[in-house]
Formats: structure tokens, C-alpha cells, sequence
């Protein structure tokens, strides 16, 4: 597919030196309570206002943390009314012309979001269009009707090295597009602290009782199955162990019935959607993440902020922030035995947790930074509205440069 470069811009486009701060508008589907949705409302939350003005677009509906976000920036939802409703392209696009959003970054890996918000941000004369994906792999992927839009994509944003690798091979983003920047933790929220013995005794957790832990959705890439397996394996030698389940879906009732199987039905504490997870991290001596594919996940990284040792799976970006035998311990994805050998050898090791706990704040807090991950927004929009602002095009540029990583060695 061949676009024309517009040469037709209706809009004259001032640089960044003779005029405000950018209009951006962030499109996603809706905002439940998950990983890369708490990345965007930080992102919209700490974005500088004297650089870019955040706005989001959510096609169905707000969801709890677009709720929240709607008493902070501008905030629409309800412009898809079913999967075929192709008004929404119009709807979009007359959206973002009365709004005269500057730049658009759709929110996610694939469907309607990336499909509408990009499409319509091109018809709209959006000068910058960017779309940020946080998955890798079923059930997220980057369909055929989504390729065909790479043309007229400035930037697919990756949130680390190894993901942005996988986009440009797997996913059809062309690799000089690709740009990485890298998930982010607010180090002061997610920090050691004491753990709370009231929380302790609220959840069920006997005094002194080690505890593992696992931050993430109920899905079925999180391999929660693995986990449960895991705990049954640390039980028979330390049967005091106790495990925290945070995160919900509707999977729940199928895990509830395997931990039951397991006998570990007062061993797994399965305790939903939480806001107070630093709290519940201050009680884990371990935290566990057993995923089948990942990206960047944010519970691994918030988990090492609160200087928790992490066992996980070796898969997708995750040796990026674990470094094996210093920050945690990786294992090969499938392996509930060598899962529970790595829990039970920091379980039964309070000073090798300490010391890999702190190996991970400082590691977090030296390249994961919710502060790194805002500039990196901030200046790869900037720079790519300059680029267009000069008339730099040649037709819809690739983007050669910047502050994050980019792959032009893909």
C-alpha cells in the first residue's frame, strides 16, 4: 500500500520555538486496572504541561482509571459503538480536528485503538502519529489490517530493547520506526518500607510465616497454573510458606479450584484488585512472576523498586530488569521445580534477600524511572513535531534519532 505524502496539510505548522506547548491526544479502548493502563494515567498524570497538554480517547468506555483520569485532562469515550461501527473513523476525526491535537499515540498492541486512532489521526491531519505497544504475542498481536498502517506511522514505541526487537521481526513495525522507551516506576510510592502487622494478620498470614507473591492479571499468558504448581512444590518443604494471588479475572474460579486440588487452599490467598500494592509487597520475601510471554512487565519492576527479590520466567524483556543471580533469579518458562528451588534457596536465605532486594532498587532506580519514561515521551514528540514543523518530510519520515533507543540495526 502506497500513501502520498501530505504536501496538503491544512494546518501550517509552527516550530516548537514560536509557539505553545503540543495538544496530545492518547487513544486507547478503555482504562481498567492493569499494567500498561497505570503506565498511561502516570504518563498523562506527570507529562509537562509547558511541553505537551495530555488529552485521552477511550472508543468504548473511560473504565475506573479513565474515570479517574477524567477529572484531571480532557476525556472522551463512547465513539464505537460495536466492532463494525465504522463511524467511528469520522467521529475520531472530527474529534481531533476541534481539538487540534498536535499528536496521537494509540495505546496498545493491535485492534480498534491502533487500527481508528491511527486512521483517523491521518484523515484528521494529525502531524504526528505514534502508536505504543505493551504486549507481545497472543492474545495481543499486531493484525494485517494494522500493518497495512505502518506507512504512516512516525514511531512504534517499544518498552524495552528486546521488545522492540520482537516488533520489527514478528510484528511487521518496520525497524527504523521502532523506538524504545522503556516502562517506568515511581521509585517514591513503590520504596521498602515496613511492612504493616495489621495488614498481616487482615490478610490471614501467620506472624513469621514467609511469603511469595505474584502482582498481575488473571490471564492465561500470566500462567498462573504455574505458580499454584510452584507453591504445592515449596509447601511440601516449607509448609509454614504462604502465597498472595493480586490481580483479578475471570479465570478466578478456575485457579481457586486448582489451589483447592493442590491443598493449598489455606496456603493462596487470592485477593483481587488492590490499590495498596507497596503495602502488600512490604510483606513478601519473594515475589514471583511464572509468564508464558511478557513485554516489560510493571509488577516485576515495582517489586524490585520496594527491594524485593524476583523469581520469573525467562521470557520476553524480563532479563533486562532481572539480572540473574544479582536482582533475582530467572528460570526456563514451563518449570515449577526450578521455580520452587529458587523460592525455597532465597526463602530460607534472609541475607541473600536482602541483598538482591537492594541490588534491584538500585537498578530500577538507576534505568526504570517513571521520570526517564515521561522525558522519553516528551522528547521523541517534540522531536518528531519539530521534524515536520522544518519540513523535514520526505513523505511520512522515519525516525532517524532521539533521546531512546532506536533500532536500525534490526
Amino acid at each position: 500500500m502506497h500513501w502520498t505524502p501530505r504536501f496538503w496539510l491544512s494546518r501550517r505548522l509552527i516550530p516548537r520555538e514560536d509557539r505553545g506547548p503540543l495538544r496530545a491526544m492518547f487513544v486507547a479502548t478503555c482504562l481498567e486496572i492493569g499494567g500498561a493502563e497505570t503506565l498511561l494515567a502516570q504518563l498523562l498524570r506527570r507529562l509537562d504541561r509547558e511541553e505537551i497538554v495530555p488529552e485521552l480517547c477511550c472508543l468504548k468506555y473511560l473504565g475506573p482509571l479513565g474515570e479517574e483520569l477524567a477529572r484531571e485532562v480532557p476525556a472522551y469515550a463512547g465513539l464505537l459503538a460495536h466492532k463494525y461501527d465504522l463511524r467511528v473513523l469520522w467521529r475520531l476525526a472530527r474529534l481531533m480536528r476541534r481539538r487540534r491535537i498536535d499528536a496521537v499515540v494509540t495505546v496498545g498492541t493491535g485492534g480498534d485503538r491502533m487500527f481508528w486512532g491511527r486512521l483517523a489521526a491521518w484523515l484528521a491531519d494529525v502531524p504526528v502519529i505514534c502508536s505504543a505497544l505493551h504486549s507481545t504475542g497472543v492474545p495481543d498481536y499486531v493484525e494485517l489490517p494494522n500493518r497495512l498502517l505502518a506507512p504512516l506511522t512516525d514511531a512504534f514505541i517499544a518498552v524495552a530493547v528486546s521488545h522492540g526487537r520482537y516488533l520489527a521481526q514478528h510484528e511487521g513495525c518496520p525497524a527504523k520506526k521502532v523506538r524504545v522507551i522503556p516502562n517506568g516506576v515511581d521509585t517514591r510510592r513503590f520504596a521498602p518500607q515496613e511492612p504493616d502487622p495489621s495488614l498481616r494478620a487482615q490478610l490471614g498470614l501467620p506472624a513469621g510465616a514467609p511469603v511469595v507473591s505474584i502482582v498481575a492479571a488473571l490471564r492465561p499468558e500470566k500462567n498462573h497454573e504455574l505458580f499454584l504448581h510452584s507453591a504445592a512444590l515449596i509447601r511440601r518443604e516449607l509448609p509454614e510458606a504462604r502465597f498472595l494471588v493480586v490481580g483479578d479475572g475471570p479465570r478466578r474460579p478456575l485457579l481457586q479450584k486448582l489451589a483447592y486440588e493442590l491443598s493449598l487452599d489455606n496456603a493462596v490467598h487470592f485477593l483481587g484488585v488492590r490499590q495498596d500494592i507497596p503495602a502488600i509487597l512490604a510483606l513478601t520475601d519473594v515475589f514471583l512472576l511464572a509468564s508464558n510471554m511478557e513485554a516489560n512487565p510493571v509488577s516485576i519492576l515495582e517489586a524490585m523498586a520496594c527491594a524485593k527479590p524476583v523469581v520469573a520466567t525467562r521470557v520476553g524483556s524480563i532479563p533486562e530488569a532481572v539480572i540473574d543471580g544479582q536482582t533475582g533469579y530467572l528460570v526456563p518458562p514451563g518449570d515449577a521445580r526450578q521455580i520452587a528451588d529458587r523460592c525455597l534457596q532465597l526463602l530460607q536465605d534472609p541475607e541473600l534477600c536482602r541483598a538482591m532486594g537492594c541490588a534491584g532498587r538500585k537498578q530500577v532506580a538507576n534505568g526504570w524511572s517513571v521520570e526517564r519514561m515521561v522525558r522519553g515521551y516528551e522528547d521523541l514528540l517534540l522531536e518528531l513535531y519539530q521534524r515536520k514543523a522544518k519540513g523535514v518530510w520526505n513523505g511520512r519520515p522515519d525516525v532517524q534519532s532521539g533521546h531512546e533507543h532506536h533500532l536500525s540495526g534490526c
